[in-house]
């Protein structure tokens, strides 16, 4: 649930919520930038004992305590910077792996058809490359305002100390590099913007020539691909040298402007050494001015430079917002009730396409197996997707007498539970593709699906890796696992999209016998071409045309022509036989 306030699609959330390794972050950076100011003052102090023991004003004792005091000092300041640096990490990486997990959610929570319109390449620089900069952006940004502010202010303090006039006319440089770095945003951010929209083309390009590669090869079209794949390579490579070019060069830039202002330091600094300046100098005031001036220019073109950071994080940023809009991280689910379901004069259509369903009515109660069947391209995995929402639909599904459209998506993921034609597994092993993270053993559900003896004979068992979405599983296998995690899942609406079309009859009797015992209280839709165990459906609808017609085995077999013919062809007999 979403903390009060909590806006992950704002920035200053993430800063609010991590309050605390920021708090430290306060304390050890401010030990760390004021301590700073130590290093030009001992600088000095060290050169003018130095002097004087070579005049022999003073022993080599003296400097040697000066120096041991300077090793103390610095061990002190260096420690506080290790503790800042430990604690702005953790910031980051607990920023970073926050908006992922908001991110990512969204992303679940999207519908199918939203990300298919999408490009793969595209999505994927999003969900990782736009999400690091802009915690990389969030990271600077958080070591720079002391690193670079904080530290500005001891050294601009300690300048004025000594000679506020030509503290003010050295300065006169550093704001030039602030200018010049916010002339340069708009050129960097859009170059930032052309880089990133190449990578999401490129990475588009190298998952469709790894997906297709077979396809390719046997057509001989590895060339033409290749070709193809080489000049989006070209364009990227070209971006990053563009988008990199200008935060490269400008670099240097910005440090030359900000030390000109050292060229009035030795000219008026030497005259107030020679006493004819404005204010008297002994070699340690000027060695501590000098090294201040020198240090503070190196903070202002690290500042310059951080902006160009801030911006390019900007460009990500932009990108991302929309993904995390009213996201938070995903409410977790339970199963609802067993409970009726209606469907009522169900009327569907993809957008811009012809309608694909007609006035489906049926009702199904808890405890029944419902079987969907019909010609090719009938429309029965269209009935199948109805049930997830992803499209809007005309007329009716009611479970449990609430209207499914009207329902929040965690309700909706709470009833219907779906298997369709890709089993869409994960790259781990059979074990987390059953339980997906929850106790328990997937044993009983590998039995249920007639897995169990195949997965014991694999190397490792249960924790056999099953590869980059099954690879390693046969297409049977595949499929059986898929409704394995399906039925470990169990929610009160089933929709199984032709579940057996790679196994043998044996395999799918033994495994239909195991779902009518699973089944329970639930309801199972079964969406398949094969009709072999049809006769053991509560109910059975015959889709053709868009309509369908609904009954039990026996009473389509009297009826219906078109699921008589199909069954008892299946069988090995005939319609006029019958």
């Amino acid at each position: 649930m979403r903390a009060g306030g909590d806006r992950p699609d704002r920035v200053v959330s993430y800063f609010r919520r991590e309050w605390k390794p920021l708090a430290l972050v306060t304390v050890t950076g401010l030990l760390y930038n004021v301590g700073l100011g130590a290093g030009p003052l001992f600088e000095g102090k060290l050169a003018q004992c130095l002097l004087e023991v070579l005049r022999g004003e003073t022993g080599w004792p003296a400097m040697a305590r000066l120096a041991a005091l300077y090793v103390a000092v610095t061990a002190f300041v260096q420690t506080a910077r290790y503790a800042k640096r430990f604690y702005v990490r953790r910031f980051a990486n607990n920023v970073n792996r926050r908006m992922k997990a908001v991110l990512y959610a969204g992303l679940l929570r999207r519908q199918r058809p939203e990300l298919l319109e999408e490009s793969a390449g595209s999505l994927l620089t999003r969900a990782i490359s736009d999400v690091d900069a802009c915690v990389e952006g969030m990271r600077k940004f958080t070591t720079e305002v002391f690193d670079t502010g904080v530290a500005m202010v001891v050294y601009v303090g300690m300048l004025l100390a000594y000679d506020w006039r030509l503290t003010l006319l050295a300065c006169l440089f550093p704001p030039a590099a602030f200018f010049l770095a916010e002339r340069m945003k708009k050129p960097v951010s859009r170059c930032a913007a052309a880089w990133k929209e190449s990578a999401g083309r490129l990475n588009e390009a190298t998952l469709d020539r790894v997906s297709g590669a077979v396809t390719y090869r046997v057509f001989g079209l590895e060339e033409k691909r290749d070709q193809a794949y080489e000049e989006r390579l070209a364009d990227y490579e070209r971006r990053a040298v563009a988008a990199h070019l200008w935060e490269g060069t400008m670099q240097p830039l910005y440090h030359a402007l900000s030390m000109a202002g050292a060229l009035m330091i030795v000219w008026l600094g030497s005259r107030n050494v020679l006493g004819t300046g404005w204010v008297s100098w002994d070699i340690a005031a000027f060695t501590t001015f000098l090294a201040c001036f020198t240090k503070l220019s190196v903070k202002v073109s690290k500042a310059a430079k951080l902006f160009n950071a801030v911006q390019k994080a900007q460009v990500s940023w932009g990108r991302v917002k929309p993904l995390l809009e009213g996201g938070d991280l995903p409410e977790k689910t339970a199963p609802a009730a067993p409970a009726a379901l209606e469907v009522e004069n169900l009327t569907f259509a993809y957008p811009q396409g012809e309608t694909v369903l007609r006035n489906v009515t049926f009702t199904a109660v808890p405890g029944q197996i419902v079987g969907v069947a019909g010609p090719v391209a009938c429309g029965k995995s269209t009935l199948g997707k109805a049930f997830l929402c992803e499209y809007p639909y005309q007329g009716s599904i009611r479970f449990g007498g609430k209207e499914l459209r009207d329902m929040t998506a965690a309700e909706q993921t709470g009833i219907v539970g779906y298997l369709g034609h890709q089993p869409e597994l994960l790259g781990d092993s059979v074990r987390e593709n059953v339980l997906l993270g929850s106790p328990g053993s997937p044993v009983p559900w590998l039995r249920a699906v007639c897995l169990e003896d195949e997965v014991a004979a694999m190397p490792d068992g249960a924790d056999t890796q099953v590869g980059s979405g099954g690879i390693r599983l046969s297409g049977g296998q595949q499929a059986r696992l898929a409704l394995a995690r399906t039925l470990c899942h169990q929610r009160p609406v089933l929709v199984l999209d032709d579940p057996f079309s790679a196994v043998d009859r044996t395999t799918e009797a033994q495994i239909m016998e195991n779902l009518e015992t699973l089944a329970g209280d639930g309801i199972i839709l079964l969406l398949s071409h094969r009709l072999d165990l049809f006769d053991r459906c509560d109910q059975v609808i015959w889709m053709e045309e868009g309509r369908c017609r609904v009954g039990t085995h026996q009473e389509l077999l009297e009826t219906c022509d078109g699921y008589a013919r199909a069954f008892l062809a299946q069988k090995g007999g005939s319609h006029e036989a019958e």
